[in-house]
């Protein structure tokens, strides 16, 4: 055997293709080996711009030793979670069930011979430290557990996969505002977002507040939006030179980030800003939008669509390309009265800017030059459906406060793209043509159901109304009004794949019964919601994005003068 991943197209594995470890593709072939030799599987799920899955393939991955050890005992599987996030998300709800933990990435899953999960971790050091085992004792550990308990192991199936399933009730309608006053109570009020530290922009809840907003002009719903995009702009998150935030940051006020640069975050954060906008009309908050538009026309371009992501690291250290040194930014005149600037740095003896004031463009120009002398980031240019679908529906909203800027133009333009590489013939979700998935749909019919409201063109309409009625017969599971994240045919995991919690984007269940009610389908809708606030009883915490669906759906067959941002009062 050897290592298979020279021709995947996925940048995360090609990254990968020359370390030691005899790394296969997750596909029928690869798990028929792992059954017929009776070996366990380790799979390791990860993407190009994942910082510790960089710090664990140079520790692990490319180590002689630790790849002999992989080698010798397990099949060896590598997994792109955003080419397969159907496989992420099974295994992430493993690694949930077996730790009672979040899960992240790398993520470092041992499989039995079947392909079921029993033992879950994330990063694993390649020497012991800080109570965490070293890679190289898992690995011993877990292969002699196998070859001593390994009929013992494979009969876990049953009682992993009945732990795994959804629990609902038969709650059909519940008071949805009192979820959210229990967000609400969560929430840090003086930098905004949920409180403590790591700090992630979970936008579908300051979303969903807006949408309340709008439905009962109470302040309660506009104040943590306010608070919540205030801190982000301001702080090292937003990258003041360039436009853009990064994926989270490592302190609770939002300064120090993380700095990879997804395009899902930042389609997010333009819709929501634009959305605040047009509540609350603010220059300010419009320059953010316009600056993070043009960044990402600039920088994330790849044959007329979208790529994925920037990685965090630049000439093997984080945040490099990002921060600066006072020394090379001493000499902008006047920098110190918009950015927080001292010899002593605020990071590491360096300088991440944070605002303190509206700098001139002049500053901003001179802060760009000097950024452009260093040596970009990795750029992950994996073409995605789902997210230039959402990046698209971000251009619309940001047309509805930016009516001269030509966003709306630009949303066309790049659908046109869309169209010709996506919608020929069956829709794809990235690299192989038989892939896809319930939110490629979900995604598509909402960015078409936007474009007929902007332009109040029919082809658009028309387009969606078939889209949905495709993925019903794809991904909709009739026994238990839901949507199935893979299609429900061509599922080739231990477990089905039903998802009803919010994650780096909004549902897919929730933004199709968004979906179903603005295009008219009530019957469908009328199911899939009783569906989600059955699931909604049991983990409101996790499906705030339903909460605004259920709602917009209940306010549509009272007859009210709605639409997916709110309801008049």
């Amino acid at each position: 055997m050897k290592n298979n991943l020279a021709n995947d197209p996925s940048p995360y594995l090609q990254q990968h293709k020359d370390n030691p470890v005899h790394w296969q593709t997750w596909c029928a072939e690869t798990l028929l080996l792992a059954k017929t030799q009776k070996k366990p599987i380790i799979l390791s799920i990860g993407y190009a711009s994942c910082h510790w899955c960089h710090v664990m393939a140079h520790e692990s991955f490319e180590d002689n030793d630790t790849a002999e050890l992989m080698n010798k005992h397990f099949i060896n599987i590598k997994v792109d979670r955003e080419e397969r996030p159907d496989i992420d998300f099974v295994f992430q709800s493993a690694y949930q069930l077996f730790n009672q933990s979040g899960g992240g990435w790398p993520l470092t899953i041992f499989l039995d011979e079947n392909g079921v999960p029993f033992i879950a971790g994330t990063y694993f050091p390649i020497i012991s430290k800080n109570g965490m085992p070293s890679f190289k004792e898992i690995l011993n550990k877990v292969n002699t557990a196998y070859q001593e308990q390994r009929d013992k192991i494979i009969l876990q199936k049953d009682l992993i996969k009945s732990s795994l399933n959804l629990k609902k009730n038969s709650v059909v309608n519940q008071d949805l505002e009192s979820i959210l006053d229990s967000i609400i109570s969560n929430l840090d009020k003086e930098n905004g977002g949920y409180k403590g530290a790591p700090k992630f922009p979970t936008f579908n809840i300051f979303d969903t507040f807006l949408y309340f907003y709008n439905k009962t002009k109470k302040n309660k719903f506009i104040e943590p939006v306010k608070l919540f995009l205030k801190k982000l702009c301001a702080q090292g998150i937003y990258d003041q030179t360039e436009g853009g935030i990064s994926r989270y940051t490592v302190d609770e006020n939002w300064l120090i980030p993380h700095f990879e640069k997804m395009l899902y975050d930042n389609a997010q954060f333009v819709s929501l800003l634009s959305k605040y906008s047009k509540i609350n009309s603010d220059e300010y908050f419009k320059n953010k939008i316009i600056q993070t538009i043009n960044f990402f026309n600039s920088n994330f371009i790849k044959d007329n669509l979208l790529g994925t992501a920037y990685d965090a690291d630049s000439e093997g250290e984080e945040g490099k390309y990002y921060i600066y040194t006072f020394d090379e930014i001493k000499h902008i005149i006047d920098v110190e009265k918009y950015f927080d600037v001292t010899p002593e740095g605020n990071w590491e003896g360096k300088i991440i800017l944070k605002e303190i004031g509206i700098a001139p463009k002049s500053i901003i120009q001179e802060l760009n030059i000097i950024r452009k002398k260093k040596t970009k980031p990795f750029f992950d240019d994996k073409i995605q459906l789902d997210l230039n679908c959402l990046w698209v529906s971000s251009l619309i909203n940001a047309h509805s406060v930016l009516a001269n800027k030509g966003y709306l133009k630009q949303a066309e333009k790049l659908f046109n793209q869309i169209e010709k590489r996506f919608m020929t013939q069956d829709l794809f979700h990235c690299n192989f043509k038989n892939v896809v998935f319930l939110e490629d749909y979900a995604y598509i019919i909402n960015c078409l159901i936007d474009l007929f409201d902007a332009t109040l063109n029919i082809k658009y309409k028309l387009k969606a109304t078939d889209l949905t009625k495709l993925a019903v017969s794809k991904f909709y599971i009739k026994e238990k009004n839901i949507f199935q994240k893979n299609i429900f045919n061509k599922n080739d995991l231990f477990y089905d794949p039903i998802d009803i919690s919010d994650n780096s984007i909004p549902n897919g269940n929730s933004i199709m019964l968004l979906n179903f009610a603005r295009l008219g389908f009530i019957d469908e809708a009328k199911k899939l919601a009783q569906s989600l606030n059955g699931y909604l009883n049991v983990y409101k915490s996790f499906m705030t994005s339903s909460i605004k669906s259920i709602d917009y759906f209940n306010q549509i067959t009272d007859r009210k003068n709605c639409n997916h941002e709110g309801c008049p009062t």
